[in-house]
């Protein structure tokens, strides 16, 4: 699921982000990826990998 979410943040960073379940990044990441499609992958990519990161401190706990 991690590789998934990665290769749609290069694909389609709204949809990325939308499967962390973050709606106002969803939101930001949608204008950015309308206005210019790199600042919308920079945006996804963050946003994918700090879900990640607050996965695998949940899973230490």
């Amino acid at each position: 699921m991690k590789a998934l979410r990665f290769f749609f943040c290069v694909v389609c960073p709204p949809i990325a982000v939308l499967m962390t379940g973050r709606l106002g990044s969803f939101l930001l990441s949608l204008l950015l990826t309308l206005a210019l499609w790199i600042p919308g992958v920079i945006h996804a990519c963050l946003v994918v990998n700090d879900y990640h990161e607050e996965q695998r401190l949940r899973g230490l706990r």
